[in-house]
């Protein structure tokens, strides 16, 4: 049996907005296995984009616990939490988040923890591994979407992580580039990656081993 990476107990958020409590998660619970390709899928509001910032510690629940990697992020200070997910976690992002003014290998450098020589001879190896390597010295205003995603998995595979959370990765592209680039979250998780993708169109959650829908805060549904 696979060990468990990541794991959410009876976990509800409630966000206060003035009077009223608005009830994102509302007792959640799902246990993720180390190595999974996973999706959490469900229409706006289901609560996807909470489960995601949770998991990707980036907020804290407001009851319930929350583990990685055996860890409880209860007993964690922000110092702690910010380590603690640069060498465990990489985000790729709809928009792709890249710096405008730098090149794709520039971009992948940037998020590197080591020093410069390391993180160059990494950042080259990396956008060789996502079929960059002959557009590594192009801004991304001269790439394609699917070009700048490719970059941006590369960025968020620097340091390593187990762990891949990629929100709505396919957002801006074609169906064409869409499946390329889920493809290539496959041949990750292949490298023994855990990929977890938050999306709200059945078809790409179909594309994946592990499926979990939410509606209205909960998970309604996993499949394996």
């Amino acid at each position: 049996m696979s060990r468990t990476i990541m794991e959410l107990r009876n976990v509800s958020k409630v966000y206060p907005m003035g009077e009223v409590r608005i009830t994102a998660l509302d007792r959640a619970d799902l246990r993720i296995p180390e190595g999974a390709f996973a999706s959490i899928s469900g229409p706006s509001g289901a609560g996807k984009s909470t489960m995601l910032h949770l998991i990707g510690l980036l907020d804290n629940p407001t009851s319930g616990d929350v583990l990685l990697r055996g860890r409880n992020i209860k007993g964690m200070g922000d110092k702690e939490k910010a380590l603690f997910r640069k060498q465990n976690i990489g985000f790729v992002f709809q928009f792709f988040n890249l710096v405008p003014t730098l090149s794709a290998l520039e971009n992948v450098v940037l998020s590197r923890m080591f020093d410069r020589d390391k993180r160059v001879s990494k950042a080259r190896e990396l956008l060789d591994l996502v079929g960059m390597e002959h557009r590594m010295d192009h801004l991304p205003t001269e790439l394609s979407g699917g070009e700048r995603q490719r970059v941006a998995i590369a960025r968020a595979l620097i340091n390593d992580p187990p762990i891949i959370l990629a929100d709505e990765p396919t957002g801006n592209l074609d169906s064409e580039t869409s499946m390329e680039i889920l493809d290539l979250f496959r041949a990750l998780n292949n490298r023994g990656k855990t990929v977890i993708i938050v999306t709200h169109e059945r078809d790409i959650a179909r594309y994946t081993s592990m499926r979990i829908r939410m509606r209205d805060g909960k998970v309604v549904r996993e499949k394996r």
